[in-house]
């Protein structure tokens, strides 16, 4: 998401985002409790701060037992027939069922101020056998689970047949009380120019402060895995079905954090290691993008119709050089709309979360632009993955994406040496996408100018008490690198690590196997065996 006039985002795709995206041509830091506190400034420090074990919260969480909340969580959904977007092909809404569920803005003063969540629901096909719900986050953060239920296709057809499907938009985002900072046009700005800003970070605060400040303190991911009790209460389960993914994963590990014993059948699929502040975050992941990218250019030149020569070592540089070469020369689209370097990278970044289908369609793009001289192609691939629709209106997700991401952002900033320390790693393990980066390229969002943050510094999230957790990890993962996945399942107390072979960001979409393990679990119970791997498909 280039919000922050960042030359490349390294912000995580929702799942269900890509596949829309491909269809057409979801890293987060610590938690806050609730009500977050002012930023306090950094200490000098020499090196990263290391992990912490897991904090003890100041107030433990006691959800439908406090008083306070018992309204909340025995409140009635009215669920109705959504209604029908005409816009949308091959898919009738109506066919869904709508609601909301009332929260509180803030649960340390749940009678004061609330807000509402959007949901969708798609009621289990066998009744007589149905397990309860299902509910699914599909990442960002920024990720609209509304749309990853409607438009998800047949892909949950099997889980299903005996769930409730739910989806909700988290607070902050989409259909729910939402996160409003740029208009369409500042945000077609930024997300044209190649540069950052050296005041992108207060721009951006500024922005959302001034349309949306009584939220900000509010929308980080421990509010959120709190709605989703509140959710579960509603839905009259006595336990939490759940299936993440990216972003996803880690709601699901703060919900297991803060209501082990709520949790029932939870799959965390394309982990966020929550050890990592949002700085080292970055470079793990721009480290797995270069090598993806990599591969996709060596594949690319065994294939027909590839732009990028014969030479496997020499293909990716070529890439790269004609990404960059955007700046100079940006190209001009049939609607009158210029292709900038920052775009161009962002339409490669967008099929690069996908398998050797998307690998495709990037191959095609830049072979319309660099033989063809058509940018249009890749241009449709950017305007997707920034939440931008035909008309140049843009969804909230990047409003959103800011918003959690420094909510959760930890108390301590990183200090100058920090830094130039990770400016330095991103040039060493991602040379060919970080060659021309700043240090003010570093930070996405740049959460250095927000008025709050958590007061919870990167920890192993244990959940101690949970029930079993299956987390799935790739292998060539780039947006959710495979070590999150194993750092994750080490760290909980209760969990199994599933691995996929292959490239990709998430599983369950690209391997029958991992596919058929998840769905066993959620419906059966029954756990992979420890150090079961799948190849993709």
């Amino acid at each position: 998401m280039n919000i922050i006039l960042a030359r490349l985002s390294r912000r995580i795709l929702p799942v269900a985002l890509a596949v829309t995206v491909v269809a057409g041509c979801g890293g987060s830091a610590a938690p806050h409790p609730s009500g977050a506190v002012p930023v306090s400034p950094a200490p000098p420090q020499s090196s990263a701060p290391s992990p912490s074990a897991s904090p003890t919260p100041t107030v433990k969480p006691t959800g439908a037992d406090d008083p306070a909340l018992k309204s909340f969580y025995g409140q009635q959904i009215g669920w109705a027939p959504c209604p029908d977007d005409p816009k949308t092909k091959n898919v009738d809404e109506s066919a869904f069922q709508c609601g909301t569920l009332h929260v509180p803005l803030d649960y340390a003063n749940p009678a004061t101020d609330g807000l509402d969540v959007a949901l969708v629901r798609k009621p289990a096909a066998q009744q007589d056998q149905r397990l309860g719900s299902l509910i699914l986050n599909p990442g960002g953060p920024g990720g609209s689970g509304i749309e990853e239920v409607t438009y998800g296709g047949t892909r949950f057809d099997a889980l299903n047949a005996r769930y409730d499907l739910v989806g909700f938009d988290p607070r902050g985002v989409g259909k729910s009380t939402a996160v409003r900072c740029l208009d369409d046009q500042a945000r077609d700005d930024w997300n044209t120019a190649d540069h950052p800003a050296q005041a992108k970070g207060k721009t951006l605060a500024d922005a959302c402060q001034a349309k949306s400040g009584k939220l900000l303190p509010f929308v980080g991911t421990v509010d959120a895995a709190r709605d989703l009790d509140v959710l579960r209460g509603a839905l009259g389960d006595q336990k939490l079905n759940y299936l993440g993914f990216s972003y996803g994963t880690y709601l699901g590990s703060v919900f297991a954090e803060q209501f082990p014993d709520r949790t029932g059948r939870l799959v965390l699929d394309g982990a966020v290691d929550p050890t990592q502040d949002l700085l080292n975050l970055d470079v793990q992941q721009m480290a797995g993008f270069e090598s993806v990218f990599e591969r996709f250019a060596a594949d690319c030149v065994t294939q027909k119709g590839c732009p990028l020569g014969k030479d496997p070592a020499a293909a990716a540089k070529k890439a790269a050089d004609f990404l960059d070469g955007l700046e100079a020369h940006p190209m001009t689209t049939t609607s009158g709309r210029k292709l900038t370097s920052s775009q161009g990278w962002t339409a490669a970044i967008s099929m690069l979360y996908g398998d050797a289908k998307s690998w495709g369609y990037l191959r095609d793009g830049l072979a319309w632009a660099m033989q063809g001289h058509k940018a249009d192609y890749l241009l449709n691939f950017a305007d997707g993955y920034n939440g931008r629709d035909a008309d140049g209106h843009y969804t909230n997700q990047g409003d959103a994406y800011a918003a959690v991401e420094c909510a959760d952002q930890g108390p301590v900033a990183p200090t100058d040496a920090q830094i130039q320390q990770a400016l330095q790693q991103d040039h060493d393990t991602a040379g060919l996408l970080t060659r021309h980066y700043t240090a003010d390229d570093l930070f996405d969002p740049d959460c250095r100018a927000w008025a709050f943050h958590s007061s919870v510094p990167p920890h192993v999230i244990k959940a101690a008490g949970s029930a079993p957790i299956l987390v799935v990890g790739s292998t060539g993962d780039d947006a959710t690198p495979y070590a999150w996945a194993q750092k994750l399942a080490s760290g909980l107390a209760n969990a199994t690590l599933l691995t996929r072979d292959g490239d990709g960001h998430t599983g369950y979409g690209k391997s029958a196997c991992i596919k058929a393990a998840v769905n066993t679990f959620l419906l059966a119970g029954t756990m992979p065996a420890t150090g079961t791997h799948c190849a993709s498909d």
